[in-house]
Order: C-alpha cells, then sequence, then structure tokens
C-alpha cells in the first residue's frame, strides 16, 4: 500500500515543482504597467459606474461613485442571494383545471356484503370471526379486537385442523354473487350479470369488481351524464351474520370507487349502502400531479412488481409481503406475490407478530418521498356525493314481492339499489407545478444584474479574467519574493542563473 501511495506523492510533488518553475521563469510587470492595466480595465469594462471612478478629477465625486457602485454591488448580491434562498426552498404552485370531454372512461367499483359469512358455515366455525381478523391484518394495519378466550380457542382450532384453507373457506362460504344476490345489472343502457364482476378479498371477505382492469368494460365510456351503472343487490340478511362483537352490526352493501387498474381500498374510503334504501352516487374525475422531489414527495422511478401502475396501497402490500416473505418463508395469500402460501398456525405465530413489528419499527411508511411508499406522480380519484331515499315505494313493494315471491317485509330487509354516474362530462386536473424553474431563476438574477450594475455575463467573463491575472502576477511576486528572503537580498535575475547553474550540474 505504501509503495502505491508513493509514487503517486512524488507524481504530485513533481507538478508542483514545474507549475513554480514554469511561473518562476515568468517576468514580473513593472508597477507602470500594472497600475495600466487596472485603469484600462476600468475605463473598457461594461459593468457600469466603474469609470466614473476612474475618469472624475474631483476627489468628492471619486467618494460618490465608489459609493454607488459599491451600494448597487451590495443590493444586487442581496437581491441574488434572496432569490437562490428561495429557489432552494423549492417552491410550487398548484393549478386547477377543468377540461370538458365528449366521452369520459367510466371508474371500477367493487362491492361487498356487510355480512360476510354464510350463517350456516359460521355457525359449525365459530372461531371464523377472530382468524378472519387476524388474516385480514396484512390488508391495513388494524388492533385485533378479542380477548384471552378467542387466543385459547384459536390455538386449539389450529391444532386440530393442520390443513383447514380459510381462502378455500371464505371463498366457499362467504358472499357469492350470482342471480339471487344480483337481481338487476344495468351498465349505460346495456344489461350486465355476475360475469361481469372479478372476484376479490377484501378484508370484507368475498368482494366483486366491476370494470376491472381486465374487463371488457373497462374500454367503455360514458357519453352521456347522468347515466352510469344500476344496481340491485339481494344481501340474503338470514343467510348471511357477522360478529357483532368485532363492530359488525350493519346490513347492507358497502362499495368503493376506484381506478380500473388500481387494487379497492375500503379503509376511509367506502361507502355504504344499507338495506331498504336506494343510493344515487354522483362522481366526479379528479386527475392529480405531483412534482418528484425535491419539488414534491413522489418518485418517479418507482414501479410495482405485482401491479400494472403505482400507488400507495399497492405499494403498502408489496412491502409487507417482502418483510413476512423475509422473516416466515411464505406468503399470505391476500398479498401480492408467488411465494408459499402461509398456513393458519403461520399467520398465528409469525405473520400476525412481524405485522406488529413492521408497524412499531416503521418499516413499510408512506407519504414522503423517503418513505417506502411516497405518494405516486399521477393518480385519479373519484370523489362521490350520496343521496338516499326509501327504497322500494309501496306500490312497487307489492310489485317485488310478487315477482320475488316474498313478503313485503323481506323485501324492505333485503334489497339494496345502488345507482352510480357522473354528474357532467368533465375532470378536474389538479396538478403541482415548479414555482420558479432554472430558466426563471437565470432571468431574475439577469435582470437584478442588469438594474443595479448593468451586467451581463460577458461582464462577469471581464471581471474573472481581470481576477485571475492579478492572481497569476501575484503567484510570481511570491515565487520571486520567497528567494530573497531567504538568501538575504540577493536579486531575482541571480538566483535564477544559480538555480539554473544547480539543474544543469
Amino acid at each position: 500500500m505504501d509503495q502505491i501511495e508513493k509514487p503517486k506523492a512524488y507524481s504530485e510533488k513533481g507538478l508542483l515543482e514545474k507549475i513554480k518553475l514554469y511561473l518562476s521563469k515568468k517576468t514580473l510587470p513593472s508597477p507602470t504597467d500594472r497600475k495600466k492595466f487596472d485603469h484600462d480595465f476600468a475605463i473598457s469594462t461594461s459593468f457600469h459606474g466603474v469609470h466614473n471612478i476612474v475618469w472624475n478629477r474631483s476627489r468628492t465625486r471619486k467618494v460618490f461613485w465608489l459609493l454607488v457602485v459599491l451600494g448597487s454591488v451590495g443590493l444586487v448580491v442581496w437581491q441574488i442571494y434572496s432569490r437562490l434562498v428561495n429557489y432552494f426552498t423549492w417552491p410550487t404552485t398548484t393549478s386547477v383545471e377543468v377540461q370538458y370531454v365528449e366521452k369520459i372512461a367510466f371508474p371500477a367499483v367493487t362491492f361487498c356484503n356487510l355480512n360476510r359469512f354464510q350463517t350456516e358455515a359460521a355457525a359449525k366455525f365459530g372461531i371464523i370471526f377472530f382468524l378472519w381478523n387476524i388474516v385480514s391484518k396484512v390488508l391495513h394495519l388494524q388492533g385485533i379486537q378479542t380477548n384471552s378466550t378467542g387466543s385459547k380457542e384459536a390455538i386449539d382450532f389450529l391444532a386440530s385442523h393442520q390443513n383447514f384453507s380459510i381462502a378455500e373457506f371464505v371463498k366457499k362460504n362467504g358472499f357469492y354473487l350470482n342471480s339471487s344476490t344480483l337481481l338487476e345489472c344495468n351498465f349505460f343502457g346495456k344489461p350486465c350479470g355476475p360475469k361481469d364482476f372479478a372476484h376479490i378479498f377484501t378484508e370484507y371477505g368475498n368482494c366483486f369488481t366491476f370494470n376491472h382492469d381486465e374487463n371488457i368494460q373497462a374500454n367503455e365510456k360514458v357519453s352521456v351524464s347522468g347515466r352510469g351503472l344500476s344496481l340491485l343487490f339481494n344481501v340474503h340478511q338470514k343467510d348471511f351474520t357477522d360478529d357483532p362483537t368485532l363492530g359488525f352490526v350493519d346490513s347492507g352493501i358497502i362499495f368503493v370507487i376506484h381506478s380500473p387498474m388500481k387494487v379497492p381500498q375500503f379503509d376511509g374510503l367506502g361507502l355504504s349502502s344499507p338495506v331498504g334504501t336506494h343510493a344515487r352516487v354522483t362522481i366526479r374525475q379528479v386527475k392529480t400531479v405531483h412534482q418528484e422531489h425535491p419539488w414534491g414527495e413522489c418518485n418517479p422511478h418507482l414501479e410495482l412488481q405485482n401491479f400494472r401502475t403505482y400507488s400507495i396501497s399497492g405499494c403498502l402490500k408489496e412491502c409487507r409481503a417482502w418483510h413476512i416473505e423475509k422473516q416466515c418463508g411464505c406468503l399470505p395469500f391476500l398479498l401480492p406475490g408467488n411465494g408459499v402460501e402461509c398456513d393458519l398456525q403461520k399467520f398465528y405465530n409469525c405473520v400476525s407478530p412481524i405485522l406488529d413489528h413492521i408497524e412499531v419499527k416503521g418499516l413499510c411508511t408512506m407519504g414522503t418521498h423517503n418513505s417506502s411508499c411516497p405518494v405516486p406522480c399521477e393518480e385519479t380519484d373519484y370523489p362521490a356525493t350520496v343521496s338516499y331515499s326509501t327504497f322500494p315505494s309501496q306500490k312497487a313493494l307489492k310489485h317485488l314481492s310478487k315477482k320475488l315471491n316474498q313478503s313485503q317485509e323481506y323485501v324492505r330487509e333485503n334489497l339494496v339499489n345502488i345507482e352510480i354516474n357522473y354528474s357532467d362530462l368533465n375532470y378536474k386536473i389538479t396538478q403541482q407545478q415548479k414555482a420558479v424553474s432554472v430558466s426563471e431563476l437565470l432571468a431574475d438574477v439577469g435582470g437584478q444584474l442588469g438594474l443595479f450594475c448593468g451586467a451581463s455575463v460577458i461582464t462577469i467573463i471581464e471581471i474573472f479574467e481581470y481576477i485571475f491575472t492579478n492572481f497569476y502576477w501575484i503567484c510570481i511576486l511570491f515565487l520571486l519574493k520567497i528567494p530573497e528572503m531567504t538568501q538575504g537580498g540577493s536579486s531575482p535575475q541571480k538566483h535564477l542563473e544559480n538555480k539554473n547553474g544547480i539543474e544543469e550540474c
């Protein structure tokens, strides 16, 4: 190592000696020449005001113009400094623009029953409510509301049901979509049915998405406002149940409106429609564009492995999936990926503690640019306004009761009517923009230089040339004066001759 560093040090020292030797051979201009150079610079520079200091014979006017020039320089330095400080705070502005179109794409809508499990299956496996809460914890980090009795029952159940698959159980014994649960479906004047919905697992168990990314309706566009998707559900209250001790005390349909290319997120965004009501939902399309860091918080280079478009919810799922697979060697079926599926024993003993660890340590964070999942650079949301009316009316109640061959009380307690449409054929673009671009900064700095000093880029080059020339002369003077001081007053020329003689020897 020392042998490598030694030649490097010698080469650096040799280069420095060559520079010193080159400068020492240069002749130093006389004081008269240096004074003439300063004078010529002062009267020829494009920096305004300097020539007035030189040309004026009156000392008072010289002092006046010196103060003017120094004051202008001080002001321009202060102005440029304030503009640079403002630029490096990365300011942004937000513009809102409404675009009117002839046709607009319809969003995806995911529907779930507020009562998650079939009553008969839940009666046989009462522990399913507790187990599903453990499993669905991977979707959003919520606490498990239960007591030690529930934990003991879960341990006993896991010990006696080694091959129990909760995914198969929920898919088979959860809410289903067929002609008995979806009584009517109409999309923009055309009939639709269960085949137009894609199954998806959420914290509400079996859910169904209309206008899924791979569904044919994803490419259809609405050309008339006030018309869209109309649905009539039968929730079969007696056939489906849930545990009220866990907070599930409602009956009806919960749904969320989202982009066809995004996974549904019910937490805080779900809209509920109770039985016996007609929910009229009017939506608007809002596109939001975020700036990348440092102006904003998005990262345009982030891509997800299991989703076509980046979203915070998809990113959080992949983040949790990565940590769980790394620590437990398996992957929950509710999370994306191709790993080995976790069984219930792994869920209870490994996955659930790892999720608590992720939350405590903040391993999967969101929002800021340096978090695990920053905001997307572009996203589409569908703000909704919901109004309700009693459904059905007295005459319609008799008609539906006869049509379904059920009592009027049954119709009131089981039917949910939902209608989703656009309020207007337009969409709003909320765009975060840079308040100051590089070109605007340069123009501002150039304007300040021109206003106070009449300076330009050529003026700055003139000043640099002047400073460099004087520095060059100072270096030569420094090299010539040192030998005089060390040798007690020997002339520079004699010193150079002695030096040349030593080199020749």
